[in-house]
């Protein structure tokens, strides 16, 4: 095992790297996407993916529809195992909405070629989109 396998008590560790350790986000590149896109604050500040983060900050994350809402309580450099990782932080995210109430996507038959206005005006409404003129 190495120096940076286990979890920390002290120091700092880079943003991105500490999201993607924690299982946050899938790759450490989605993790970076994230917060150049600005969809990572530390602190109610946005990061960059550089920004390092210490034991007690507020992370807030919106990835894959969903806002997460983690304290740090431990620091990792690598990426570990669930378990581990649920140790290293905090979960004070709100709880995810129904299915029932995510986004529904009309589906189409296969084959049945382009939609036509009517077809897309009925589309439109059940996505509750106001009506173009």
């Amino acid at each position: 095992m190495g120096s940076g396998d286990a979890p920390q008590a002290e120091g700092s560790v880079r943003v991105d790297v500490w999201i993607w350790s924690v299982r946050l986000t899938k790759t450490r590149a989605q993790a970076a996407a994230a917060c150049r896109a600005g969809h990572v604050k530390v602190g109610g500040d946005r990061a960059k993916p550089a920004q390092s983060v210490r034991v007690g900050d507020e992370v807030r994350l919106r990835h894959a529809g969903r806002d997460r809402v983690v304290v740090v309580s431990k620091i990792v450099k690598k990426r570990v195992g669930p378990p581990v990782a649920a140790e290293c932080f905090i979960d004070n995210s709100p709880p995810p909405p129904p299915r029932e109430l995510a986004i529904q996507v009309p589906v189409r038959d296969r084959g049945t070629g382009r939609p036509t206005k009517r077809d897309r005006r009925e589309m439109e409404r059940l996505q509750g989109r106001p009506p173009e003129l």
